[in-house]
């Protein structure tokens, strides 16, 4: 097989060595200034908040109509 003669091969490794140099400088950013998120803070919670699920009497009529 032919190799093609129109492609520097010169030229083809010098782009590979800038992507690899461009790569690990993109790398070394990324770990030289890491994002750091904050906590969420909780709202503080109030007596008259429901504790979680309740079945109330909505619920009850439409668990009566889904069942078989």
């Amino acid at each position: 097989m032919k190799r093609n003669s129109n492609v520097d091969p010169k030229s083809r490794r010098g782009f590979l060595k800038e992507l690899a140099a461009a790569g690990g400088a993109v790398a070394v950013a990324s770990v030289a200034s890491p994002a750091v998120a904050e906590p969420a803070l909780e709202k503080p919670r109030t007596t008259d908040e429901p504790d979680g699920y309740q079945v109330t009497d909505h619920v009850k009529a439409y668990y009566d109509k889904a069942r078989f």
